[in-house]
């Protein structure tokens, strides 16, 4: 196996959920567990979670492929597709007994047709998707009132629950997503008033979970706050979270160089004195990206290292000057050690993003090692 690999804190990603429920309390929550739980393996995610007495009691995903997978892989909750119907495979929602997300009357009648296709005997669930700000997908918050009350009244449908999603509720005074909820609680407010069943509401991603305690209805849907990230710098930290993955590789080599000498492609970083480079197995095809360049850092022997010369495609450099490094040395470059952190918002504020990209970039070619 591989020196460099991608460790999963399940404890901590157990932890996480746990305090997300209680601050949600008694709102129910959908655990998002899309681009394979954010990098972090979504089948081992998504066992961990069902090992909990207080378990998911639903799941989503962006594609209808990842919903297929976690049926072939046994996970009985319901499932919702975020992604629009238009392209699918309509029989896969059938076959696998999946939520598809609706906010169209093209959406309608697709599903309706197939229905009659493949001779679906049972009133196909379904969540609707209001747009209430972001202007990504879902049915206009001002044409959204018809829109559900028309699908009330369809026999081919059931109604189990209505969201919408905000666009800033992770920002410092989240005025749009106020304005968002605003909106959002004048359409769920007429449906009531008309007895219009709307199934479960649900609005709250994790920067309103932190931020947005009114928005919470009926359930929540955490996302990176799971991973153990704030959606931002500007969230509260009044629900303490855990990172879950930790990036360990092991020195590969140890070179001395010359002052004057230079490392990696394009001659990036001069040495102004005689030193040391340790050479690791980690590079932007692993998901060390080379924005990183001469910016990142890494921690070995509880000493932090700058990370010097191009990152290329399989192995970054670091400057360890006269320090005692050897090979196979453990390298933390996103983790702790006993003196020292190295978090995914430090290489955030390197390159100008947000955790759920660092994690998500994590490549396929990194082992993921699972420990509870």
């Amino acid at each position: 196996m591989r020196c460099s690999q991608a460790i999963i804190n399940l404890s901590n990603l157990k932890k996480n959920f746990s305090n997300i429920r209680k601050k949600v309390y008694p709102a129910k929550v959908m655990a998002v567990v899309k681009a394979d739980a954010y990098g972090h393996g979504m089948i081992k995610v998504v066992e961990a979670l069902n090992q909990l007495d207080d378990k998911p009691e639903y799941y989503a995903v962006a594609l209808l492929d990842e919903a297929i997978e976690l049926r072939k892989n046994k996970v009985k909750q319901p499932i919702l597709v975020f992604d629009s119907v238009a392209n699918s495979d309509l029989q896969e929602y059938f076959k696998f007994n999946l939520i598809p997300t609706v906010f169209t009357n093209e959406d309608i009648k697709y599903l309706s047709e197939a229905k009659k296709k493949y001779a679906y005997n049972k009133k196909i669930c379904v969540h609707i998707k209001v747009d209430t700000g972001m202007n990504r997908l879902g049915i206009n918050y001002n044409e959204a009132f018809e829109f559900i009350k028309s699908i009330s009244v369809n026999d081919d449908f059931i109604i189990d629950g209505i969201y919408t999603h905000f666009a800033t509720s992770d920002v410092y005074n989240c005025s749009f997503a106020k304005l968002q909820l605003k909106r959002f609680n004048q359409l769920v407010q007429q449906l009531k008033d008309n007895n219009i069943s709307t199934g479960l509401i649900h609005a709250a991603n994790s920067g309103a979970i932190i931020n947005m305690p009114d928005s919470y209805f009926d359930m929540v849907r955490p996302g990176i706050s799971l991973y153990g990230y704030y959606p931002s710098q500007f969230t509260s930290e009044s629900l303490k979270l855990y990172p879950v993955m930790s990036i360990v590789s092991k020195v590969a080599s140890v070179k001395r160089i010359k002052k004057g000498d230079t490392v990696s492609y394009g001659r990036k970083f001069k040495a102004k004195q005689p030193t040391k480079i340790a050479s690791v197995s980690f590079g932007y095809a692993d998901g060390y990206p080379r924005g990183m360049t001469n910016k990142g850092s890494a921690i070995i022997n509880n000493k932090i290292f700058k990370q010097v010369g191009v990152v290329t495609m399989d192995r970054i450099m670091f400057d360890v000057g006269n320090e005692k490094v050897k090979v196979r040395d453990d390298v933390i470059l996103l983790g702790k050690s006993k003196k020292h952190e190295i978090s995914g918002w430090d290489w955030c504020n390197i390159l100008n993003t947000i955790p759920y990209e660092i994690t998500c970039n994590i490549s396929k070619r990194v082992p993921r090692i699972y420990f509870d």
